[in-house]
């Protein structure tokens, strides 16, 4: 299987290394306005490096293009790339608005490609079995769940990026890009959702958007969830996710479950030493374990090969940013508002 990576950025380095560490695919092509990052990274995976979009798509051998560029062009890139029979498989968010995802969904609906988004915290083991716990009534009647992305940025992380902390290509802060991933396991833990009430600030950072931001979800279930993300809590502390239901509660912290209280005395898998959470992202984008990447491009490979649908697929998706654009209204409205009352 040929990948092209589009994108030269962070985050491109860390999906060509998932896609290179799969035996039997390989790294072809990079794509990316800054030529000299771009040209490194291809370099790094023996691949014909590109500045032009158009020649880049065209590339022989491809079947996959990986998109890694700004949020706000996800869409408009992946329906380049639909459009010429290759399937997409893009960082998160889908794109920044539900209007422009659902432009992309549609496009490879249309292009009969796959289309998959880079939530790898849905195939992590501690979040799976968790997803697992909450789907088998371990827990009970879902109560509580809340996701707090508690991280930092220094003001160089916004400054010295074009895109960053910009609404036009953005589409959002905390909420839009740091805790896209928690919003996602929070909706799909204990979804779906009926309304969200909200605040957003902009408390430590000059930029456009929000780094400081708290909501309250109310779930179809009668259950209650909250979401607070930051990129203005120095120094930064792991992600954590509380789960309650009416039989008990589990915690993630980082990447590993750290609690699990069950009325049952034999909770299986109860944790009997909690392990210590890894501390990355928590206060710098890069990603030096590209191996969470890699099970999505393993997934996403399977699905291709056994035409079906990907682990997150472009509708799974479309769910966070439907979320985070309501979440939004509410706070700019000041009232509770309904999944699809926007």
């Amino acid at each position: 299987m040929n990948v092209g990576i589009l994108g030269g950025g962070n985050i491109s380095d860390t999906h060509a290394r998932a896609a290179a560490a799969i035996p039997g695919v390989k790294v072809v092509a990079c794509y990316g306005t800054n030529r000299e990052r771009t040209a490194r990274l291809a370099a790094a995976h023996g691949a014909v490096v590109y500045d032009d979009l158009d020649r880049f798509l065209a590339h022989q051998p491809m079947e996959i293009v990986a998109i890694g560029s700004p949020s706000a062009l996800h869409a408009e890139q992946g329906i380049a790339a639909a459009r010429r029979g290759l399937h997409v498989l893009s960082e998160k968010p889908l794109d920044i608005t539900t209007k422009r995802a659902d432009g992309l969904i549609d496009a490879c609906a249309v292009a009969g490609v796959k289309l998959g988004v880079f939530f790898q915290d849905r195939l992590r083991p501690a979040v799976a079995r968790l997803k697992r716990m909450v789907d088998d009534g371990e827990l009970g009647k879902p109560v509580m769940i809340a996701g707090r992305v508690r991280w930092y940025r220094p003001p160089e992380y916004y400054s010295g990026s074009k895109w960053r902390g910009k609404w036009a290509l953005d589409g959002g802060g905390a909420l839009m890009n740091q805790a896209i991933h928690t919003v996602d396991l929070v909706q799909w833990l204990f979804g779906p959702v009926d309304r969200v009430s909200a605040a957003v600030a902009t408390r430590v950072h000059e930029i456009e958007v929000e780094d400081t931001a708290a909501a309250v979800i109310e779930f179809t279930s009668g259950a209650i969830g909250t979401i607070e993300a930051t990129t203005s809590l120095f120094p930064g502390y792991p992600r954590r996710i509380e789960v309650t239901g009416s039989e008990g509660t589990v915690i993630i912290e980082g990447d590993e479950i750290i609690g699990t209280d069950l009325r049952s005395s034999h909770a299986p898998g109860a944790a009997s030493a909690a392990p210590v959470p890894r501390l990355e992202n928590v206060a710098s984008p890069v990603v030096s374990d590209a191996s969470a990447h890699q099970r999505v491009f393993e997934d996403f490979i399977r699905a291709i090969r056994e035409d079906a649908i990907p682990a997150t697929d472009g509708r799974e998706a479309r769910r966070s940013v439907e979320l985070v654009e309501t979440i939004y209204a509410a706070a700019r409205k000041r009232r509770a508002i309904a999944i699809g009352e926007i």
